[in-house]
């Protein structure tokens, strides 16, 4: 018989699951059991340590074998990454970039760097990235498509893209997202920073868009210790990413011929060192974080009130970030829980505060995102660490 959901239930169930020897169980840290030590260490003992080596080459090569694109860039972040993926797809200042409200503040944060305009849509509960149906339909209302363009009727401004973001790891709606853009002239970035190791169709995230952005910062899947990259399955805008996001300069064994205005965002050796020995060990990690993923899912069905995130048919997430779900009866414990598990050194968080409430987007163009407010007042993310699991 089924227990109804308390806070005392809740925080016992993680205590059994997200068990560690540590007074703290993070929400997700790094594993570090392969060959970290030995490829970090040849880059100090050799000097390679900037933006040139073996090590940056390997691991583009790397991560193009395991994603199936054809071209990947290694670059500092996964905001720089997106930045540039903005730039190559010929968003321009004043442009309109459709992302949705529920995302890490990065997605937002580097459209404005491109002097162009975040315009805020809605998610879907079934995937919690932009709801497809609900964008087409807002777009019909809103745009009209003029020649190869898209044109928003209220604010005169070109809609340029739209940003899918797969969150935690799930797989957004990809075939729905690539015919709205399809229908309205749009370009398609992926902003897969939580996704290495999400497919969608049998197909790794990232091959959808015209060009896509992966993060290795510390908490993601594996980590490079700060890092991103530019994935695209386009020659020619893959070698224009490598290009400016190497200050723009002309191949030369020593003049200083720049030929565009170019960012200093190439990954450091060391770094890429650190992620050659990190994808090592990837297969490895997406099966613990599957087996973890399988016990959470099994402990929570045991209570009412509450449902464990998961995929959704024909996909395959790599549960960055592990999310619980509570029923509209039982939204008030969320933060009692939230206080509870981080006081008994459990780490839990909410979902990000939605981008469109925030001071600094206030005046940007917004749907109602009723849904992803519904989200935001009863998801609960919860410890997700490879090293959970044996």
């Amino acid at each position: 018989m089924k227990q109804v959901v308390s806070v005392d239930n809740f925080v016992s169930i993680l205590k059994q699951i997200a068990s560690s020897d540590k007074d703290f169980v993070a929400l997700h840290e790094p594993c570090f059991q392969g060959n970290e030590w030995a490829y970090v260490k040849e880059c100090l003992d050799t000097g390679w340590v900037s933006s040139v080596g073996k090590y940056v080459d390997r691991f583009e090569e790397m991560l193009q074998e395991f994603t199936g694109v054809k071209r990947a860039v290694a670059v500092v972040n996964g905001t720089a990454a997106l930045h540039i993926c903005l730039k190559v797809a010929g968003v321009e200042p004043e442009d309109e970039v459709l992302i949705p409200t529920l995302t890490f503040i990065a997605t937002a944060n580097a459209v404005v760097y491109s002097g162009a305009i975040p315009h805020f849509v809605d998610v879907s509960d079934r995937t919690l990235g932009i709801d497809s149906h609900k964008l087409e339909d807002y777009l019909r209302e809103i745009s009209e498509v003029r020649g190869r363009n898209c044109y928003n009727r209220i604010t005169g401004r070109r809609i340029k893209a739209v940003i899918p973001m797969h969150t935690f790891g799930h797989p957004s709606d990809l075939d729905g997202i690539v015919s709205v853009c399809e229908r309205f002239q749009l370009e398609l970035i992926e902003d897969a920073a939580e996704s290495l190791g999400s497919y969608y169709k049998g197909r790794h995230t990232g091959n959808w868009g015209r060009v896509s952005a992966l993060s290795f910062n510390g908490n993601k899947i594996i980590t490079t210790g700060g890092g991103g990259a530019i994935l695209t399955n386009d020659e020619a805008l893959g070698q224009l990413a490598k290009h400016l996001t190497t200050t723009a300069k002309k191949p030369h064994k020593w003049e200083y011929e720049h030929d565009q205005i170019g960012y200093n965002y190439r990954m450091p050796n060391i770094n890429a060192a650190l992620g050659c020995a990190q994808l090592e060990q990837l297969p490895t990690l997406l099966k613990k974080k599957r087996k973890l993923a399988h016990l959470y899912r099994e402990a929570f069905s045991k209570l009412d009130g509450l449902s464990f995130f998961w995929e959704q048919p024909n996909t395959s997430s790599n549960f960055w970030l592990n999310a619980v779900l509570l029923e509209r009866d039982y939204v008030d414990l969320r933060d009692t829980i939230l206080e509870k598990t981080n006081a008994e050194g459990i780490m839990t968080r909410p979902a990000w505060k939605l981008l469109h409430t925030l001071q600094i987007f206030k005046e940007y163009p917004s749907m109602k995102n009723d849904t992803a407010k519904e989200i935001e007042k009863k998801l609960i993310n919860i410890p997700s660490s490879a090293g959970l699991i044996s």
